[in-house]
């Protein structure tokens, strides 16, 4: 995940660390936009919360990736290529965080980046990133989260043999993760959320010294690229640095799942190629992003799940739609469910 432009970045603990916990502070799992929507609903009430996330900043999906290659800086939104808010409490977040028009008045767009976004609604939570909480463990009202440096432990893999940090007693727990990281951390939600599916994307990132023969953005038919954009376009970026996002279709990406990612590079610029009709230029700068769980194609179809005995809850866009803003009404939910 990108790291925010001239942002202050979140406090990562060390090993020995461990803050004091106000009384009745909540620990939430994930600070993309469900969790930042519920860690701002609570806040709003008073509650205080801790966000934990595995990224260097919070975002999740909306990220943006720099390079510089020979001495020019260049910047990719490899995530969420842009937002729409139908509802106007996202309206009203995403202009508060500064969102601007593009390609047209309906999507919107971070600026200088789309990691501009979450590091606005981000402003004055307590956030430890670059941690992986790998279980959570205690009791209901007094649970305590166990992490580990995020370059060491990675979802779905075993945890690292090094000591956790822990951080409690929490009065809550809210999980705002993918459905299946859920599962890694709560396996007893797995008939809960067994219905919930993730299709995968490839995404290249590549930057020309020319412009490329192609409008700024397509969204081919039954082809294997599902979305490109030039994202240099977009409002706030250097225009002249020529970046591109490729992003994959869900059937082209299952297909090729498991390729390396110079692979993936070459096979996509090829396609973009055959649609601008002509060979590109080589890039000087190419590199390949893999979102395991990138469009949600089954939902939970319910906002949010708190279970109040247990003091356990759980939102994000699988329980809704594949949408950020369905991410957001979902950590809404679980905030007022909570409240």
């Amino acid at each position: 995940m990108g790291e925010p432009e001239g942002a202050t970045p979140p406090r990562s603990l060390a090993p020995s660390a461990n803050t004091a916990i106000p009384a009745a502070m909540i620990a939430i799992i994930g600070a993309g936009l469900a969790g930042l929507s519920a860690a701002r609903a609570l806040a709003a009430h008073g509650v205080p919360v801790r966000l934990f996330d595995k990224g260097r900043a919070p975002g999740g999906r909306l990220a943006t990736r720099r390079a510089e290659q020979d001495g020019v800086r260049l910047q990719f939104d490899h995530g969420a290529q842009y937002l729409r808010a139908e509802g106007a409490d996202f309206a009203t977040a995403l202009a508060a965080a500064g969102a601007q028009p593009w390609p047209d008045a309906a999507r919107r767009v971070g600026v200088p980046g789309m990691s501009a976004l979450p590091r606005a609604l981000a402003e004055g939570l307590d956030i430890v990133a670059s941690r992986h909480v790998g279980r959570v463990v205690g009791e209901p009202g007094a649970w305590r989260v166990q992490h580990w440096d995020a370059r060491e432990a990675k979802p779905g893999a075993p945890l690292p043999a090094t000591p956790p940090v822990e951080d409690g007693p929490f009065s809550a727990v809210l999980v705002t993760v993918p459905a299946p990281q859920v599962l890694d951390l709560l396996p007893g939600y797995a008939a809960a959320l067994g219905g919930v599916r993730y299709a995968p994307c490839w995404t290249v990132m590549a930057s020309f010294e020319t412009r490329l023969p192609l409008p700024d953005t397509l969204r081919p038919d039954g082809h294997a690229i599902g979305w490109a954009a030039r994202d240099s376009s977009k409002p706030g970026r250097d225009g002249g640095t020529e970046c591109w996002v490729v992003q994959a279709g869900p059937g082209w990406t299952r297909a090729h799942l498991e390729d390396r990612a110079e692979t993936i590079v070459a096979a996509l610029l090829g396609e973009l190629a055959a649609l601008a009709g002509a060979p590109l230029p080589s890039p000087r700068y190419a590199a390949a992003h893999r979102w395991r769980y990138s469009l949600l194609e089954a939902s939970l179809g319910q906002p949010c799940l708190w279970d109040a005995t247990q003091r356990i809850g759980l939102a994000g866009d699988w329980c809704l739609a594949g949408r950020a803003e369905a991410a957001w009404d979902s950590g809404a939910a679980l905030a007022a469910a909570v409240a």
